[in-house]
């Protein structure tokens, strides 16, 4: 998924979230709601657009999601960077000498409408995103760069930050206020404020087209995802597929007014179970070669000629920064803190993953053969989840379709709040009383089980549709905060795009959909169990390599016996998935991690190795092919995303030189959880509680590395990923700890999505 356009507000985001330097997943508007502005005077928005007035209603207040207008969205942003652009001017110009409270704090304060506005405009771009939309968006995004460099490049603000956090007194600050000191001075470092005004200026002008590329990029995804369907036009293309892709289908043909059997969408929780179950070869093809190749057909849609002009600003943007590289300014501020750091763990496990690919082909190849295949049968792209399908079912006994069956999304998403229950002590009750952008839409108000007191509002949009951002990530509407004695709570929102089926029916998801349920339902947790004062530093305001680890981790306890015997549920017969067959997923766990692994790494060291190359004129094929063979990439799979459409990498900069985060995390994670397993198991409240005290409540006002450590008693190492995976160590550094863990302050901006 994209990542979306997050304007500057209440702390400089927006240009933080163009360079990625900022955070709250693909900019997630995560700012805190608290009283109205009063920069703009009450008698003067009597005609202004809804989309500017505070949130109004129980639970703290609510987005008016049914007095949105998309005409609206350009006069209300408007109207809010001019009140913006006041507040920060005041506290730039005040005669006062600098302090935390008149500065920092009062940085804090302002912006509070843009923020509102800010968030819903991003709701409407990541889910409602039609022609209307874009016309909007095209427009805005280069205008929201240059306002968020007005504030990054005001120098008499930055002279009261910088002398803030020179002061003496700071050191008598809070830890949560020093941190925050800390962490804005170095974000309008890393923004260019002392750089002189000639590379300023270049400085913004490079935001702004990187900002209308990056909106140029998302647009043209979404097209080719919207355009191409794979019609199934008889019965026999229906062979092999499960009855309730079958329904899919079906319903997705009438949906979309096609007269045919059956409709295949451009999306990977359509293509991804097609590729698995279809038995016709050539429709595979049709259906694989339909969704690699999204923004790369040539045409108005085609991507290659914006990844080389973005790739070329990146490089310029970051040699004016003082950067050798992109990847340099990016890591810069992260946990690896350098590219050699990600690139030394990528290369780690790139070679035991590739040798485990290469096994997981031998036993296709075997099996293809022996069903009646051809002497130099060999396998493609479009068949290996097919023929990895039967192997599986050969070796394991277990058939993904089987276990499909007790796995209802409604009973996924009851078991996900038990585990929030058991590990963080949250109760959600659904509730009608607050204002939805789209009737797929449900809401859940979060309390504490123990005191009944409100933590939050969680918001689900579980199904695909047209216009809405493929993939699956987590907003916060509202970020949690406490500042002046105002308890904020949160506003977090889950996104899916799971397919609909037959009305009235279940609808059934894979164990891969469900795993993805609960990772992002982990940055859900992660935005809800904050407990901190300032919004800058809630939530999963953290750095990139940090971020996935909370989601990564909660993947872990899907599979535990608890969640599978009171939430795996037969969808016809209502018994709980039978022991045997938990047995056997547990014993097929480490299958085809092979491919999985080498499939993300792929993309990780091309995003990488993209953006050490500097300045130079890439073609973005030419380049992704040569390097792909320079690495020994298999030739039976692809990048799990390739460059054309690499939407966390070329829809903002996001994710750009951090895609190996996922890589990185996952090691948390691993080694996380074997806290509980080492302890009294899952469940372990003693474990829990460490977790929720260091990690899961403390947002940004930590370095990472110190409370890993605060949760761990030691630094993390790759072991249990290792272990987890089934890769031998003995092609890695066996008790390796996982590389630089210098302090790293200043968090990424954006909505955080799914691999």
């Amino acid at each position: 998924m994209r990542q979306l356009p997050f304007a500057a507000s209440r702390r400089l985001t927006g240009f933080l979230t163009t360079l990625g330097l900022a955070f709250t997943l693909l900019p997630t508007p995560g700012m805190a709601q608290t009283t109205a502005s009063s920069a703009t005077p009450t008698s003067a928005r009597a005609n202004q657009p809804a989309l500017l007035a505070p949130w109004a209603g129980g639970h703290g207040g609510v987005p008016a999601f049914d007095k949105v207008k998309v005409a609206d969205f350009k006069p209300a942003l408007e109207a809010a960077m001019a009140e913006n652009l006041a507040e920060i001017n005041a506290i730039a110009n005040n005669p006062a000498a600098p302090t935390f409270e008149n500065t920092i704090a009062a940085m804090e304060r302002s912006g509070q409408t843009l923020t509102r506005v800010s968030a819903i405009y991003d709701i409407w771009s990541g889910t409602l995103n039609d022609a209307a939309f874009s016309v909007v968006e095209t427009e805005m995004a280069p205008k929201l760069a240059a306002f968020s460099d007005q504030i990054t490049q005001n120098a008499a603000l930055f002279k009261r930050i910088e002398t803030v956090y020179n002061a003496p007194a700071t050191k008598k600050l809070t830890p949560e206020q020093q941190r925050l000191v800390e962490v804005d001075y170095k974000q309008f470092v890393r923004a260019g404020a002392k750089l002189n005004t000639t590379a300023k200026a270049r400085v913004s002008a490079i935001n702004q087209q990187l900002a209308g590329l990056f909106t140029n990029f998302s647009q043209n995804v979404l097209a080719d995802e919207a355009d191409s369907v794979l019609v199934l036009k008889t019965d026999k293309d229906l062979g092999g597929l499960p009855a309730s892709l079958r329904d899919a289908a079906k319903t997705t043909a009438g949906t979309r007014k096609i007269a045919a059997v059956g409709v295949i969408t451009n999306t990977r929780s359509s293509i991804d179970p097609f590729l698995t179950y279809s038995d016709q070869r050539g429709l595979r093809e049709k259906a694989w070669r339909m969704f690699t190749n999204r923004g790369d057909n040539g045409g108005a849609h085609d991507n290659n000629a914006l990844i080389t002009q973005i790739l070329q600003l990146r490089a310029e943007r970051a040699k004016l920064l003082g950067y050798a590289t992109h990847a340099h300014l990016r890591l810069d501020n992260t946990m690896a803190k350098t590219p050699e750091a990600a690139m030394q763990l990528m290369e780690q496990v790139w070679k035991p993953a590739v040798a485990r690919e290469h096994e997981e082909v031998a036993d296709m190849l075997a099996l293809a053969k022996k069903e009646g295949a051809s002497a130099n049968f060999k396998i493609e792209p479009w068949d290996y989840r097919y023929y990895a399908e039967k192997v599986r079912k050969a070796r394991y006994d277990l058939d993904q379709n089987e276990v499909k069956q007790y796995l209802q999304l409604d009973k996924m998403r009851e078991g996900m709040f038990w585990v929030a229950g058991e590990l963080f002590n949250f109760a959600f009750v659904p509730v009608t009383d607050v204002p939805v952008y789209h009737p797929d839409v449900k809401v859940w108000q979060v309390n504490d089980k123990t005191t009944g007191k409100q933590i939050g509002l969680w918001y689900f949009d579980p199904y695909a549709r047209p216009g809405k951002n493929s993939g699956a990530w987590m907003n916060a509407y509202r970020n949690q905060e406490r500042m002046d004695g105002k308890a904020v709570t949160t506003i977090v929102s889950n996104n899916s795009n799971f397919v609909k089926g037959t009305p009235g029916e279940p609808v059934l998801i894979s164990w891969t959909d469900a795993t993805t349920l609960f990772h992002e339902f982990g940055h859900a947790l992660h935005g809800l169990s904050s407990n901190v004062t300032y919004p800058t530093l809630s939530g999963t305001n953290v750095v990139r390599d940090y971020v996935e680890f909370p989601s990564q981790l909660l993947e872990n306890w899907l599979a535990t016996p608890e969640v599978l015997n009171k939430f795996a549920l037969h969808y016809q017969t209502g018994q709980p998935i039978p022991a045997a067959l938990v047995a056997r997923i547990d014993k097929a766990s480490s299958f085809n991690e092979g491919f999985a692994t080498t499939e993300f790494l792929a993309s990780a060291l091309i995003d990488m190795k993209l953006h050490l190359a500097g300045g130079q004129k890439i073609d973005p094929d030419k380049f992704e092919r040569e390097t792909l063979a320079e690495m020994g990439m298999p030739s039976e799979l692809v990048m799990r995303h390739r460059t054309p459409q690499f939407s966390h990498v070329f829809s903002s900069d996001g994710y750009s030189a951090g895609y190996y985060s996922y890589l990185w995390s996952v090691v948390l994670a691993a080694d996380a959880f074997s806290a509980f397993t080492e302890a009294g198991g899952p469940y372990d409240k003693a474990v829990a509680a460490r977790l929720r005290k260091n990690v899961f409540t403390v947002g940004n006002t930590v370095d990472p590395a110190t409370g890993y450590r605060a949760f761990r008693g030691r630094d993390p190492k790759i072991d249990a990923l290792m272990k987890q995976r089934g890769f031998p160590m003995a092609k890695a550094k066996a008790g390796g700890k996982l590389g630089p863990s210098k302090p790293a302050g200043a968090p990424p901006k954006m909505p955080v999505q799914h691999k």
